[in-house]
């Protein structure tokens, strides 16, 4: 399992990437990342629902109600802020990968 230390910076990065291939809500979003990790990595629900507030507060997603299994959801969807965010934050990422295997 990764800890939750080292993830911490990118939690928004793999919501973002989440969101970015269609609009969904919160329980989904958490089985998908524990799924895309192979179940290295499980998000808390605090983590994860504190990340979405953060997130649509910053303007990198919005929101909306849907229904699901005939249950009420909120629905997150991308913007292009979002996207634009995302693509830094992927950026960034190959530069701190580039600099952490130099003391690998």
């Amino acid at each position: 399992m990764i800890s939750s230390d080292i993830i911490r910076g990118y939690t928004d990065t793999m919501i973002l990437f989440i969101v970015s291939c269609g609009d969904s809500y919160g329980y989904e979003i958490s089985k998908q990342i524990k799924e895309i990790s192979e179940e290295n990595y499980v998000m808390k629900e605090t983590t994860l629902y504190s990340a979405l507030t953060r997130l649509e507060k910053n303007g990198f997603i919005t929101s909306y109600s849907g229904m699901h299994d005939g249950r009420k959801r909120t629905y997150y969807r991308i913007t292009d802020d979002g996207k634009a965010y995302y693509k830094e934050k992927c950026e960034e990422w190959e530069l701190t990968k580039e600099v952490i295997d130099k003391f690998i």
